[in-house]
C-alpha cells in the first residue's frame, strides 16, 4: 500500500512519535520512512532510520506521559505533506510546545522531514 503524503504525516506523528511500544514505531518507521531518511530537528540533524529510532525512543523517555496532537487536518502539495501539532501532557492539559512537521515523500515513503517548533508555552 502507498501512502499519501497526508497520510505519512498523520502515521508520523501518530503511530511513530506517539507510539510507547518501541518494537511497534520500530516497525512502523522501516514501512513509511525511506532507508536514508533525514530528519532535521530545531537542534540536530538525524540521518537514517537508525537514527530516527533512537531519536524517537530518546524523546518518549523524555516525557514519557506526554502526547503529540494535530492541530487540524494534515495537508499535501505534490510531494510535500505538513501537520502541524501541539506537545504536551496528556489527558487534556494545555500543550506545552507548538509546531508543524512538513516532509517530502517519494513513492510512498517520508524521504525528508522537518520539525519546526513556533511556540513554546510556559507550564501553567
Amino acid at each position: 500500500m502507498t501512502r499519501s503524503p497526508a497520510d505519512l504525516m498523520r502515521v508520523n506523528l501518530l503511530e511513530v512519535f506517539n507510539e510507547p511500544d518501541p518494537d511497534r514505531r520500530a516497525a512502523v518507521i522501516a514501512e513509511n520512512y525511506a532507508h536514508d531518511v533525514v530528519w532535521h530537528e530545531p537542534d540536530r540533524i538525524n540521518h537514517g532510520r537508525t537514527d530516527l529510532v533512537r531519536r524517537a525512543a530518546e524523546l518518549r523517555a523524555e516525557n514519557p506521559d506526554w502526547v503529540f496532537r494535530p492541530t487540524g487536518a494534515a495537508s499535501e502539495l505534490d510531494d510535500i505533506g505538513h501537520l502541524g501539532f501541539e506537545y504536551g501532557p496528556a489527558g487534556g492539559h494545555p500543550p506545552t510546545i507548538s509546531g508543524m512537521d512538513i516532509a517530502r515523500t517519494r513513492d510512498g515513503v517520508i524521504t525528508e522531514l522537518y520539525t519546526i517548533v513556533t511556540e513554546i508555552h510556559p507550564p501553567s
